[in-house]
């Protein structure tokens, strides 16, 4: 038998059919029919709308990574200027130990010593060195563990360093100072350890660090790592870091002059401050805040002498006479005063003085209310009767209706006391009715039963049962309750049931006026106001005056 034939295998063909694309070059139906309704079209699909968007050349992206750079480049050497040089400002470091078994003395020197440098350091307080290997000095604030004393600190440092401690936890105090420093605003934030050589074993020291970075990322996100202070290697890095870095600056620190102060004594009469300015301009203008001790003018802004010295470093280079006072720059007519009211005589004219008819002519306190004055309801002024000029023949009840303003222009007006036990003529009294207590006067007929009477009915009140007497008392005494809870929990809001009329249930508030939405006429007030209240500055549009303001100080000084 000859072999069976070998047939080919086949695939079985798809399914999937290729439908013809739609040409977009033709108008379709529903086209048509919008360009009829005068419909604008829309850019083309793909343009580019704006200039940024426009796809840039090879070349156009180099240069402009490039002008990135050097602009980049130029911001930083800007920002690190003002320590560049010899006679560069030194880099405020504060040393803040939110632990007690921290001494910020021996952090200062193990960082000294991680760049060579062997100067003793003083417990606490301000201390400067200068750094050979960076060409940088710095000055180091190491103040007590105060709250007060530490954001002072940090108010004027360029670099915060945290030390924390390898065998004992944050107090509370560590935490407070913490977030005191954030919301008061902080420059560059170093974190680092000191003792972790002390942790036995090694091993642990790894999950120490880590249990660090993860407690002061809580406060301040942008720390990456913790630094071993106790380490040569990790002290000479911060000190890097400290030396190179361009600060980070605060916004309430460089919109104004400030400075530290390096030496302060008493000449005659005149407080001399001598210390590098920092952040705008300094204008002998303008009032200046020494510590806690208040506000002083100005007299004069000379140039350091210590500064002067090191400008000349030819030994044999001649001295001008009086360069070591050299003045700087000297307050002008425009300086500002310490005077905190305005002068009196500038003020108290006769329109200010005099009362006016908006003006309350009495010296009793009140509240004004919708124009009215509200007085005190104890107060026995009140008893006191006041006349009104009512038309003649007005009766008490129509007089009660009157509010004083009625004109007295008239001939036909009379002054009539408002007052119940007021004595009145005989004669001049309307016949009074069983309605006033008279019952010896004519009356009318006895009227039969089921017939009206001018009288109100009389109705009948029955004791109730002493136990639902003291259900109705538990009842009332829970609604009170409930009530004051509510009012505790919601004090300006009211609840309005389904069958009452919203319309009669708040009528009282009708004409009330808004107290945040109504002008306030300050005329009214003035009887009552203190004496020094006349004397202060006026200010009609705050942000206005404000923006005003800041802006001539920041060009000039």
């Amino acid at each position: 038998m000859g072999a069976p034939a070998v047939s080919d295998h086949h695939h079985r063909s798809t399914t999937k059919a290729s439908n013809k694309p739609f040409k977009t070059r033709h108008s379709t139906k529903s086209a048509l029919k919008e360009r009829s309704k005068g419909k604008i079209d829309d850019f083309e699909r793909g343009s580019r709308k704006t200039q940024n968007q426009v796809i840039m050349t090879k070349l156009d992206r180099r240069n402009q990574a490039k002008q990135k750079r050097v602009t980049h480049s130029a911001k930083l050497q800007e920002e690190g200027s003002v320590f560049a040089g010899r006679e560069g400002a030194p880099r405020v470091i504060a040393v803040i130990p939110l632990c007690a078994d921290v001494e910020s003395r021996e952090v200062v020197l193990d960082l000294n010593r991680s760049v060579e440098v062997e100067d003793e350091a003083p417990e606490k307080g301000v201390w400067r060195t200068e750094i050979p290997r960076f060409k940088q000095r710095v000055q180091y604030l190491t103040p007590a563990r105060d709250l007060l004393e530490t954001l002072d600190a940090c108010r004027v440092a360029d670099f915060v360093l945290f030390v924390l401690s390898a065998e004992e936890d944050v107090d509370e105090m560590g935490e407070q100072m913490l977030r005191c420093i954030e919301s008061q605003g902080v420059s560059t934030v170093i974190t680092g350890v000191h003792n972790l050589n002390k942790i036995e074993p090694a091993k642990r020291r790894p999950d120490v660090l880590k249990s660090l970075k993860s407690f002061i990322t809580h406060f301040f996100n942008a720390q990456e790592k913790v630094h071993d202070l106790s380490s040569r290697q990790e002290s000479s890095n911060v000190m890097r870091s400290l030396c190179t870095t361009a600060p980070k600056s605060i916004r309430w620190r460089e919109d104004r002059s400030w400075l530290i102060p390096e030496q302060v004594r008493w000449d005659n009469e005149s407080c001399v401050v001598t210390g590098v300015v920092r952040g705008k301009r300094l204008k002998a203008d303008r009032l200046v805040q020494v510590g806690d001790w208040g506000d002083f003018q100005i007299d004069t802004i000379v140039a350091s002498p210590q500064a002067v010295k090191k400008r000349h470093t030819k030994p044999n280079e001649m001295t001008v006479d009086g360069e070591d006072n050299a003045v700087l720059e000297i307050p002008t007519e425009g300086q500002d005063d310490l005077d905190e009211l305005a002068p009196e005589e500038a003020l108290f004219d006769e329109s200010m003085t005099m009362p006016t008819a908006s003006m309350a002519a009495s010296d009793r306190k009140h509240v004004l209310l919708d124009d009215h004055r509200y007085f005190d309801e104890d107060d026995p002024r009140d008893d006191i009767p006041v006349p009104k000029r009512l038309p003649r023949g007005t009766s008490k009840y129509q007089a009660a209706w009157y509010m004083g303003d009625v004109s007295d222009s008239g001939s036909d007006l009379e002054d009539v006391e408002d007052d119940d036990d007021a004595e009145m003529d005989i004669g001049e009294l309307p016949a009074a009715g069983p309605a006033e207590g008279n019952f010896d006067a004519a009356q009318r007929d006895p009227t039969e039963a089921g017939a009206p009477s001018e009288y109100p009915q009389s109705e009948m009140f029955l004791d109730p049962a002493p136990e639902e007497e003291a259900e109705q008392l538990a009842a009332y005494r829970k609604q009170r309750r409930e009530d004051a809870e509510d009012d505790r929990e919601f004090p300006d809001e009211i609840e309005l049931l389904p069958n009452v009329n919203a319309k009669e249930r708040l009528a009282r508030y009708r004409g009330l006026k808004s107290m945040r939405t109504s002008q306030w006429e300050i005329e009214e007030d003035r009887p009552y106001e203190p004496e020094e209240w006349s004397r202060l500055l006026e200010i009609a549009d705050y942000k206005a005056a404000k923006a005003r303001i800041m802006k001539e100080s920041l060009l000039g000084g």
